[in-house]
């Protein structure tokens, strides 16, 4: 893989708002064929399945549109004009924000009707340009559209949230007014100074966590965080499986003990293979037991050890369905996906050996070989979560 100087980390995080089933904040991100990333935070007008109807439909057309090359702000001009419109509040049915973040870092962004967004620049000098665009045949009270465009470096970040942000806590005797932005912005400037490595994935949750805090822990409204890193990439190696000729143990071992980055092992007998090879113990940990995930296992400097196909498939359902992101599951699966989102470039050195046990018909259908759970893993990664990968098989 040619390796880029920079990454783009892109992650979000949301909760409902209470009583819900689904939220009417949507998020969306893609990569176009010139290595670009598309992203999309839409908030649909008031909750629930009408208001996640209005913004994925906006989500969707502005993904599109920019994704086909159409100019970033012809495109926001012909989804405001395409939405519905609100009879009473002559309002449009969905606000949103769209950035396309180009592979030289040039970023341009739409804001439509959201909260700002925050630019932390590590050099400090926050080059914003920004242009007010009127649209004259909207039908709607906010006939118009902000555009910027600025360039992020290694060590900025973007945050971008819905209103369910900036308006927590609203109507509490702290916060009369909700938590607001400039308070927002402080909190999150207090988060990179504390832990300037944080991740695009921990820092979103952490703001919409505090933003239920202002809600006193139940959610007046759809809370959405997004947040996007430019930082050099972070890398990480999973091995599965045996090789197809046993001499190449010790190669596949050395690559394990070599790499610099962060290793996951996934397989019993690879985990032996590497544990005799490099004459490292091997040791089972009892100390949490998942009734559906076999326990991880422990070898000196390797982050995670765990079982082999069970734990792989569960990965992929979990990365497939992005239930991880909610979920309470804590077992060797989702320690897995957890070191992933956190991780840029994945390399996988897959084994070829046939494990027979897989081929017995009494085995759970879901159980497929090796190599085909692998590729849904990648497809995942690639195309839900921006996540550069290299597939090599041994």
């Amino acid at each position: 893989m040619n390796e880029a100087s920079l990454f783009f980390e892109v992650d979000y995080y949301q909760i409902n708002k209470s009583g819900m089933s689904v939220a009417g904040d949507v998020f969306l991100s893609t990569r176009s064929d010139d290595g670009s990333i598309v992203t999309v935070l839409a908030d649909g007008l008031g909750s629930g399945i009408k208001a996640n109807v209005l913004a994925t439909l906006t989500a969707k057309m502005a993904s599109v549109f920019v994704l086909n090359s159409m100019d970033i702000r012809k495109s926001a001009e012909i989804i405001i004009d395409t939405l519905p419109v609100c009879s009473e509040r002559k309002i449009g049915y969905s606000t949103f924000t769209v950035a396309r973040i180009e592979p030289d870092g040039n970023v341009h962004i739409i804001e439509y009707d959201n909260p700002g967004f925050i630019f932390l620049s590590t050099s400090g000098a926050k080059k914003i340009n920004c242009e007010r665009i009127d649209i004259k045949s909207s039908p709607v009270k906010k006939n118009f559209i902000n555009y910027y465009t600025l360039r992020l470096e290694r060590g900025d970040r973007l945050v971008f949230f819905s209103d369910g942000v900036t308006q927590a806590g609203m109507g509490c005797a702290s916060t009369p007014l909700g938590w607001g932005s400039f308070n927002t912005c402080g909190y999150i400037e207090n988060l990179v100074k504390t832990d300037p490595g944080i991740g695009a994935g921990k820092l979103s949750r952490s703001v919409v966590s505090q933003a239920l805090a202002h809600d006193i822990y139940k959610a007046h409204d759809d809370i959405t965080c997004e947040v996007i890193c430019c930082r050099e990439p972070r890398k990480l190696l999973l091995v599965t499986g045996p090789s197809m000729h046993p001499e190449k143990d010790r190669e596949m071992s050395e690559r394990i003990r070599d790499f610099k980055g962060c290793r996951i092992i996934c397989g019993g007998t690879t985990s032996q293979i590497v544990s005799r090879e490099l004459e490292m113990d091997v040791e089972v940990d009892i100390s949490k037991i998942s009734k559906d995930i076999p326990p991880k296992s422990i070898i000196k400097g390797i982050d995670l050890v765990t079982e082999g196909i069970l734990t792989l498939c569960r990965i992929a359902e979990l990365l497939e369905s992005g239930k991880f992101r909610n979920s309470d599951e804590a077992n060797a699966a989702t320690e897995a996906i957890a070191i992933m989102m956190n991780n840029d470039i994945i390399y996988f050195l897959v084994g070829t050996r046939i494990n027979e046990a897989h081929q017995d018909p009494s085995m759970p259908r879901e159980i497929e070989i090796r190599r085909n759970i692998i590729k849904k893993i990648i497809y995942n990664l690639e195309n839900k979560y921006l996540k550069k990968t290299e597939l090599q098989f041994i």
